[in-house]
């Protein structure tokens, strides 16, 4: 089968959080389009109801479904937590890829026998995030902290100030009284502070960003489907918010350096509309 041109992949968040993994998308396919969804204007997904964030998930879908995605990224943990089941079962002939807390490299690479992971509540309650932990954690020390405020710290593009280190100082610091010398990134926010818990935790702590795998996965599934780009030209990246444009863009120019066009989408019931 010939490779299908122009398709771009589909890829969504509650917020910034999504672009970490974007940018390692963008690394492995330069010459693949890009749309990117920031739901901000429902940012944290993560204290809310999962119902009601599996409505949102579908309804993000169905936008980027009617954009020509051949392949949708879920790059968020609490909405792959919470909607990645239903996606796929709505969306039978849609390839998804989701993101899964990396409790299994986490549980491999251990020395201690004590993890740490960074997640939100909703992700820690879903039955994702226990399955994995009952399929790979055995005979290892799961410590986990929810560490309220850090999503909306990294919204505001605050990655290194005096309240987003106290988050992190709280959350990480009793792990490390505990042995922990491995901590798991369960937010596509949280690798935008990468730098800042590696500062608290130690050189001798490794942090384990699921956003690569996830890129390489992704590759893989346009590959077997036969959508990637033939063309040798430079992809493009469309981003679009349920916000205000500039909260994006001023986020992507700070921490990205990409100035990559953003536009605005607007909800009406349970529906986005241009």
């Amino acid at each position: 089968m010939p490779a299908r041109l122009n398709l771009p992949i589909g890829v969504f968040d509650s917020g910034v959080g999504g672009l970490s993994v974007l940018r390692c998308i963008r690394k492995e396919l330069p010459h693949q389009d890009l749309i990117y969804f920031a739901d901000q204007a429902h940012v944290p997904y993560g204290s809310r109801p999962l119902e009601e964030v599996r409505g949102f998930a579908d309804a993000i879908t169905r936008y980027l479904l009617g954009q020509s995605c051949p392949v949708i990224v879920v790059a968020c943990n609490t909405a792959s937590a919470a909607a990645l089941k239903t996606l796929r079962q709505t969306f039978p002939n849609v390839p998804f890829v989701g993101m899964e807390p990396a409790v299994k490299p986490a549980a491999e690479q251990t020395h201690t026998g004590v993890v740490g992971v960074l997640a939100t509540p909703a992700t820690f309650q879903s039955e994702l995030y226990a399955s994995v932990v009952e399929r790979f954690a055995n005979g290892v020390q799961i410590l986990q902290d929810t560490c309220p405020g850090l999503v909306r710290q990294i919204e505001k593009g605050d990655l290194k100030g005096p309240q987003t280190r106290s988050i992190l100082e709280k959350a990480i610091r009793p792990m490390l009284d505990m042995g922990i010398d491995t901590i798991v990134l369960g937010c596509t926010h949280y690798p935008f502070v990468i730098p800042l818990i590696e500062e608290i935790a130690g050189k001798n702590v490794r942090v384990i960003d699921p956003a690569p795998a996830v890129a390489r996965q992704t590759v893989r599934m346009m590959e077997s489907h036969h959508f990637l780009k033939s063309s040798p030209e430079s992809g493009t990246t469309t981003c679009y918010t349920s916000s205000e444009p500039e909260m994006l863009s001023g986020f992507i120019d700070k921490c990205l350096g990409m100035p990559y066009p953003v536009a605005k989408l607007t909800w009406k019931g349970n529906e986005l509309f241009t």
